[in-house]
Protein backbone atom coordinates (compact mmCIF):
# COMPACT_ATOMS: atom_id res chain seq x y z
CA UNK A 1 0.00 0.00 0.00
CA UNK A 2 1.40 3.30 -0.92
CA UNK A 3 2.48 5.74 1.76
CA UNK A 4 1.52 8.84 -0.38
CA UNK A 5 -1.73 9.65 -2.12
CA UNK A 6 -2.08 9.15 -5.76
CA UNK A 7 -3.36 12.38 -8.27
CA UNK A 8 -7.21 11.11 -8.13
CA UNK A 9 -7.35 10.72 -4.27
CA UNK A 10 -5.97 14.44 -3.63
CA UNK A 11 -6.99 18.62 -3.71
CA UNK A 12 -7.49 20.27 -7.30
CA UNK A 13 -4.52 22.59 -4.86
CA UNK A 14 -2.52 19.78 -4.08
CA UNK A 15 -2.83 18.66 -7.39
CA UNK A 16 -1.03 22.16 -8.67
CA UNK A 17 1.64 21.31 -5.66
CA UNK A 18 2.37 18.12 -7.17
CA UNK A 19 2.76 18.85 -10.26
CA UNK A 20 5.19 22.00 -9.70
CA UNK A 21 6.99 19.24 -7.33
CA UNK A 22 7.40 17.10 -10.21
CA UNK A 23 8.26 20.10 -12.86
CA UNK A 24 11.08 21.33 -10.03
CA UNK A 25 12.62 17.41 -9.25
CA UNK A 26 13.01 17.08 -13.26
CA UNK A 27 15.16 20.43 -13.29
CA UNK A 28 17.06 19.08 -10.40
CA UNK A 29 17.65 15.46 -11.58
CA UNK A 30 19.20 17.54 -14.74
CA UNK A 31 22.04 19.41 -11.71
CA UNK A 32 22.20 16.12 -9.68
CA UNK A 33 23.51 14.49 -12.89
CA UNK A 34 25.93 16.46 -14.00
CA UNK A 35 26.96 17.04 -10.47
CA UNK A 36 27.57 13.48 -9.68
CA UNK A 37 28.83 12.42 -12.75
CA UNK A 38 29.76 14.97 -15.63
CA UNK A 39 31.84 17.25 -12.69
CA UNK A 40 33.08 14.04 -11.62
CA UNK A 41 34.24 12.59 -14.76
CA UNK A 42 36.57 16.13 -15.43
CA UNK A 43 37.62 16.10 -11.90
CA UNK A 44 39.83 12.85 -12.94
CA UNK A 45 40.04 14.48 -16.44
CA UNK A 46 42.06 17.69 -14.60
CA UNK A 47 44.06 15.41 -12.06
CA UNK A 48 45.06 12.88 -15.27
CA UNK A 49 43.75 9.87 -13.66
CA UNK A 50 41.67 7.28 -15.95
CA UNK A 51 38.17 7.05 -14.66
CA UNK A 52 36.84 4.26 -13.08
CA UNK A 53 34.17 3.06 -15.07
CA UNK A 54 31.02 0.75 -13.13
CA UNK A 55 31.41 -2.83 -14.14
CA UNK A 56 28.22 -4.06 -15.80
CA UNK A 57 28.17 -6.81 -12.24
CA UNK A 58 28.04 -4.02 -10.37
CA UNK A 59 24.61 -3.21 -11.25
CA UNK A 60 22.99 -6.65 -10.82
CA UNK A 61 20.79 -6.38 -7.49
CA UNK A 62 22.55 -8.37 -4.77
CA UNK A 63 26.37 -7.67 -6.26
CA UNK A 64 28.74 -6.12 -4.24
CA UNK A 65 30.90 -2.78 -4.81
CA UNK A 66 34.84 -2.48 -4.78
CA UNK A 67 35.24 -0.94 -0.85
CA UNK A 68 37.51 1.70 -2.62
CA UNK A 69 36.93 5.67 -2.55
CA UNK A 70 37.71 7.88 -5.11
CA UNK A 71 38.42 11.48 -4.22
CA UNK A 72 37.58 12.61 -7.78
CA UNK A 73 34.33 11.17 -7.68
CA UNK A 74 31.34 13.84 -5.45
CA UNK A 75 29.63 12.77 -3.07
CA UNK A 76 26.74 14.08 -1.52
CA UNK A 77 22.88 13.46 -0.57
CA UNK A 78 19.79 15.33 -1.11
CA UNK A 79 16.34 15.07 0.23
CA UNK A 80 13.54 17.00 -1.82
CA UNK A 81 10.20 16.99 -0.17
CA UNK A 82 6.84 17.91 -1.72
CA UNK A 83 5.62 19.16 1.01
CA UNK A 84 6.72 20.68 4.79
CA UNK A 85 8.33 18.32 6.99
CA UNK A 86 6.80 18.47 10.38
CA UNK A 87 9.20 19.45 13.42
CA UNK A 88 7.42 16.61 14.90
CA UNK A 89 10.42 14.01 12.99
CA UNK A 90 13.35 16.54 14.35
CA UNK A 91 14.17 14.00 16.63
CA UNK A 92 15.38 11.81 13.59
CA UNK A 93 15.65 14.21 10.63
CA UNK A 94 17.79 16.55 12.40
CA UNK A 95 17.44 20.27 11.19
CA UNK A 96 17.60 23.24 13.68
CA UNK A 97 17.80 26.85 13.40
CA UNK A 98 21.40 25.98 13.26
CA UNK A 99 21.76 24.61 10.32
CA UNK A 100 18.77 26.56 8.59
CA UNK A 101 19.78 28.23 5.32
CA UNK A 102 20.64 31.56 6.26
CA UNK A 103 23.18 33.94 5.88
CA UNK A 104 25.04 34.07 9.70
CA UNK A 105 24.33 30.00 9.64
CA UNK A 106 26.48 29.51 5.92
CA UNK A 107 28.84 32.38 6.64
CA UNK A 108 29.95 30.42 9.90
CA UNK A 109 31.56 27.65 7.41
CA UNK A 110 34.74 29.55 6.00
CA UNK A 111 35.42 26.10 3.78
CA UNK A 112 32.19 27.70 1.65
CA UNK A 113 33.75 30.61 0.48
CA UNK A 114 30.58 32.24 0.27
CA UNK A 115 30.39 36.06 -0.52
CA UNK A 116 28.88 38.11 1.92
CA UNK A 117 26.55 39.63 -0.36
CA UNK A 118 24.46 36.07 -0.12
CA UNK A 119 21.22 37.10 -0.91
CA UNK A 120 18.79 34.48 1.12
CA UNK A 121 16.13 34.38 -2.02
CA UNK A 122 19.09 32.18 -3.88
CA UNK A 123 17.94 29.23 -1.43
CA UNK A 124 14.57 29.42 -3.31
CA UNK A 125 14.53 26.79 -6.55
CA UNK A 126 12.94 29.73 -8.76
CA UNK A 127 15.63 31.53 -8.33
CA UNK A 128 18.53 32.11 -11.15
CA UNK A 129 21.06 32.15 -8.49
CA UNK A 130 19.59 28.40 -7.21
CA UNK A 131 22.23 25.81 -9.15
CA UNK A 132 25.46 28.18 -7.63
CA UNK A 133 24.18 28.16 -4.19
CA UNK A 134 23.33 24.37 -4.67
CA UNK A 135 26.68 23.49 -6.25
CA UNK A 136 28.58 25.54 -3.23
CA UNK A 137 26.93 23.75 -0.43
CA UNK A 138 26.75 19.77 -1.84
CA UNK A 139 30.16 18.89 -0.33
CA UNK A 140 28.90 19.73 2.93
CA UNK A 141 28.98 16.71 5.59
CA UNK A 142 25.04 15.08 5.93
CA UNK A 143 22.30 15.95 3.97
CA UNK A 144 20.87 19.16 2.03
CA UNK A 145 17.03 19.30 2.44
CA UNK A 146 15.42 20.35 -0.10
CA UNK A 147 11.06 20.75 0.98
CA UNK A 148 7.95 23.49 1.03
CA UNK A 149 8.57 26.78 2.18
CA UNK A 150 7.74 26.59 5.73
CA UNK A 151 7.16 29.77 6.36
CA UNK A 152 3.74 29.45 4.66
CA UNK A 153 4.37 32.35 2.97
CA UNK A 154 3.55 31.16 -0.26
CA UNK A 155 1.98 27.32 -0.77
CA UNK A 156 4.15 26.37 -4.06
CA UNK A 157 7.27 27.46 -3.42
CA UNK A 158 10.43 25.36 -2.41
CA UNK A 159 13.49 25.90 -1.29
CA UNK A 160 16.83 24.59 0.13
CA UNK A 161 15.99 25.35 3.70
CA UNK A 162 18.61 23.73 5.50
CA UNK A 163 22.13 22.33 5.68
CA UNK A 164 24.30 19.81 7.35
CA UNK A 165 20.86 18.00 8.14
CA UNK A 166 21.95 14.75 9.93
CA UNK A 167 19.90 11.39 9.59
CA UNK A 168 19.86 10.00 12.98
CA UNK A 169 17.11 7.03 12.60
CA UNK A 170 18.94 3.74 13.71
CA UNK A 171 19.65 1.21 10.62
CA UNK A 172 17.28 -1.79 13.15
CA UNK A 173 14.44 0.66 13.60
CA UNK A 174 14.38 1.28 9.67
CA UNK A 175 14.61 -2.54 9.02
CA UNK A 176 12.40 -3.40 11.41
CA UNK A 177 9.84 -0.48 10.01
CA UNK A 178 10.12 -2.27 6.39
CA UNK A 179 9.92 -5.84 7.97
CA UNK A 180 6.75 -5.07 9.57
CA UNK A 181 4.90 -3.49 6.76
CA UNK A 182 5.64 -6.31 4.28
CA UNK A 183 4.71 -8.52 7.23
CA UNK A 184 7.59 -10.38 8.17
CA UNK A 185 7.45 -9.54 11.68
CA UNK A 186 4.22 -8.41 13.89
CA UNK A 187 6.13 -5.94 16.49
CA UNK A 188 9.63 -6.26 17.09
CA UNK A 189 12.86 -7.15 14.85
CA UNK A 190 13.70 -9.77 17.14
CA UNK A 191 10.75 -11.60 18.06
CA UNK A 192 11.89 -14.12 15.79
CA UNK A 193 15.76 -14.38 16.93
CA UNK A 194 19.26 -13.03 16.60
CA UNK A 195 19.75 -14.90 13.15
CA UNK A 196 15.69 -13.77 11.62
CA UNK A 197 17.06 -10.20 12.34
CA UNK A 198 19.81 -10.29 11.11
CA UNK A 199 17.93 -11.77 7.57
CA UNK A 200 16.09 -8.66 7.73
CA UNK A 201 18.79 -6.15 8.21
CA UNK A 202 20.32 -7.50 4.85
CA UNK A 203 17.10 -7.23 3.05
CA UNK A 204 16.47 -4.05 3.85
CA UNK A 205 19.75 -2.85 2.28
CA UNK A 206 18.74 -5.29 -0.54
CA UNK A 207 15.06 -3.89 -1.13
CA UNK A 208 17.60 -0.50 -1.37
CA UNK A 209 19.60 -2.18 -3.92
CA UNK A 210 22.62 -2.04 -1.65
CA UNK A 211 24.62 -4.76 -0.26
CA UNK A 212 24.89 -4.42 3.58
CA UNK A 213 28.40 -3.46 4.29
CA UNK A 214 28.23 -0.36 2.49
CA UNK A 215 28.46 2.89 4.78
CA UNK A 216 28.77 6.81 4.80
CA UNK A 217 25.77 9.01 2.44
CA UNK A 218 24.63 5.66 1.04
CA UNK A 219 23.22 3.88 4.03
CA UNK A 220 22.28 7.43 5.39
CA UNK A 221 19.83 7.62 1.96
CA UNK A 222 17.81 4.57 2.37
CA UNK A 223 17.08 4.75 6.17
CA UNK A 224 16.30 8.51 4.72
CA UNK A 225 14.10 6.99 1.99
CA UNK A 226 12.38 4.28 4.59
CA UNK A 227 11.69 6.94 7.75
CA UNK A 228 10.49 9.77 5.30
CA UNK A 229 7.52 7.39 4.31
CA UNK A 230 6.31 8.04 7.67
CA UNK A 231 5.37 12.02 6.12
CA UNK A 232 1.89 11.24 3.49
CA UNK A 233 3.77 13.25 0.65
CA UNK A 234 6.05 11.89 -2.17
CA UNK A 235 10.05 12.79 -1.87
CA UNK A 236 13.08 12.12 -3.31
CA UNK A 237 16.78 11.21 -2.07
CA UNK A 238 19.60 11.57 -3.99
CA UNK A 239 23.02 10.38 -2.82
CA UNK A 240 26.67 10.63 -4.33
CA UNK A 241 28.62 8.14 -3.50
CA UNK A 242 32.98 7.81 -3.99
CA UNK A 243 32.52 4.00 -4.27
CA UNK A 244 29.83 3.10 -5.98
CA UNK A 245 30.54 6.25 -8.57
CA UNK A 246 27.09 6.55 -9.48
CA UNK A 247 24.01 8.75 -8.91
CA UNK A 248 21.53 6.51 -6.67
CA UNK A 249 17.99 8.08 -6.64
CA UNK A 250 15.01 6.87 -4.47
CA UNK A 251 11.69 8.21 -5.10
CA UNK A 252 7.98 6.95 -5.11
CA UNK A 253 8.94 4.72 -7.85
CA UNK A 254 11.49 2.92 -6.49
CA UNK A 255 15.41 2.75 -6.67
CA UNK A 256 16.98 3.75 -9.76
CA UNK A 257 21.31 4.15 -10.79
CA UNK A 258 22.49 6.36 -12.84
CA UNK A 259 26.82 6.35 -14.15
CA UNK A 260 28.64 6.93 -16.90
CA UNK A 261 29.17 4.01 -19.81
CA UNK A 262 31.90 4.01 -22.26
CA UNK A 263 30.33 2.64 -25.42
CA UNK A 264 33.08 1.69 -28.88
CA UNK A 265 32.09 3.48 -32.20
CA UNK A 266 30.53 0.65 -33.39
CA UNK A 267 28.21 -0.05 -30.41
CA UNK A 268 27.17 3.86 -31.12
CA UNK A 269 26.27 3.16 -34.38
CA UNK A 270 24.31 -0.07 -33.67
CA UNK A 271 22.57 1.92 -30.95
CA UNK A 272 21.09 4.47 -33.34
CA UNK A 273 20.35 2.07 -35.96
CA UNK A 274 18.30 0.38 -33.12
CA UNK A 275 16.12 3.22 -32.64
CA UNK A 276 16.04 4.72 -35.92
CA UNK A 277 17.96 7.60 -35.35
CA UNK A 278 21.50 8.89 -37.28
CA UNK A 279 24.82 8.04 -35.74
CA UNK A 280 25.69 11.94 -35.80
CA UNK A 281 22.39 12.74 -33.95
CA UNK A 282 22.94 9.71 -31.25
CA UNK A 283 26.47 11.48 -30.33
CA UNK A 284 25.20 14.79 -30.51
CA UNK A 285 22.66 14.44 -27.66
CA UNK A 286 23.62 11.31 -25.62
CA UNK A 287 27.68 11.43 -25.62
CA UNK A 288 28.77 13.77 -22.55
CA UNK A 289 32.55 13.04 -23.45
CA UNK A 290 35.11 11.45 -25.74
CA UNK A 291 37.79 9.18 -25.47
CA UNK A 292 39.38 8.97 -28.88
CA UNK A 293 36.78 7.52 -30.97
CA UNK A 294 34.69 6.34 -27.88
CA UNK A 295 31.85 7.46 -26.72
CA UNK A 296 30.77 8.04 -22.80
CA UNK A 297 27.14 8.51 -22.05
CA UNK A 298 24.49 8.11 -18.73
CA UNK A 299 23.35 5.01 -18.21
CA UNK A 300 20.09 4.24 -15.93
CA UNK A 301 19.44 1.09 -14.27
CA UNK A 302 15.77 0.89 -12.59
CA UNK A 303 14.76 -1.23 -10.35
CA UNK A 304 11.53 -3.30 -9.37
CA UNK A 305 10.60 -5.19 -6.42
CA UNK A 306 9.82 -8.76 -6.47
CA UNK A 307 6.31 -10.60 -4.84
CA UNK A 308 8.59 -11.35 -1.85
CA UNK A 309 9.51 -6.96 -1.09
CA UNK A 310 5.73 -6.46 -1.73
CA UNK A 311 2.87 -6.94 1.02
CA UNK A 312 1.14 -9.73 0.70
CA UNK A 313 -2.50 -10.06 -0.51
CA UNK A 314 -4.09 -11.83 2.53
CA UNK A 315 -2.27 -9.63 4.25
CA UNK A 316 -0.77 -12.44 6.87
CA UNK A 317 2.36 -12.71 8.73
CA UNK A 318 4.69 -14.51 6.88
CA UNK A 319 8.31 -16.03 7.38
CA UNK A 320 11.91 -14.19 5.44
CA UNK A 321 13.80 -17.07 2.93
CA UNK A 322 16.63 -15.13 2.78
CA UNK A 323 17.70 -16.88 -1.01
CA UNK A 324 15.08 -14.73 -2.65
CA UNK A 325 15.57 -12.21 -4.32
CA UNK A 326 13.52 -8.99 -3.42
CA UNK A 327 14.56 -7.17 -6.19
CA UNK A 328 14.95 -7.25 -10.34
CA UNK A 329 16.11 -5.00 -13.19
CA UNK A 330 12.63 -3.16 -14.04
CA UNK A 331 14.19 -0.81 -16.96
CA UNK A 332 18.08 -0.38 -18.24
CA UNK A 333 18.21 3.13 -20.58
CA UNK A 334 21.00 5.41 -22.05
CA UNK A 335 19.95 9.17 -20.61
CA UNK A 336 20.12 11.87 -23.02
CA UNK A 337 23.01 14.68 -21.47
CA UNK A 338 21.67 17.29 -19.38
CA UNK A 339 19.85 20.36 -21.17
CA UNK A 340 19.05 18.08 -23.90
CA UNK A 341 15.10 18.32 -24.85
CA UNK A 342 13.63 17.26 -27.62
CA UNK A 343 15.05 13.05 -27.01
CA UNK A 344 13.85 10.40 -24.51
CA UNK A 345 15.88 7.87 -23.53
CA UNK A 346 16.90 5.18 -25.23
CA UNK A 347 16.14 1.61 -24.24
CA UNK A 348 19.20 -0.95 -24.24
CA UNK A 349 19.97 -4.13 -22.33
CA UNK A 350 23.46 -4.25 -20.79
CA UNK A 351 23.60 -5.61 -17.48
CA UNK A 352 23.15 -9.00 -18.37
CA UNK A 353 24.89 -9.11 -22.01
Amino acid sequence: MAFWSVREEISQENRLRRSYYELLRDDLDQQMLKYALIDSYNNFLCKKIDYPFVEKRELKPRARIPAVEHECQNSFLVIFAEDTIPVTHKKYVRFFDVNKTTKTNLLRYETLHLSSKFDSKQKYLESAHFHDLLKTLLPVDYALLIQRDPAGRAKNIFSLSHFHVRIDWPIADAAEDLARSLRYVSKDLYEKGDKYAEYIQKKFFEYYCLSVDVGGRRTAAIVAAQYLKRIPCITTVYAGSSESRTLMRISERGVSKLLLMRFENSEMEQIAEANNIAARTFKKNYVVARQKKDGICIFQATYSVTNHARMPDDGKLREIKPDLNWLSVGGQHIVPKPGVWKYPPLSLNVIYT
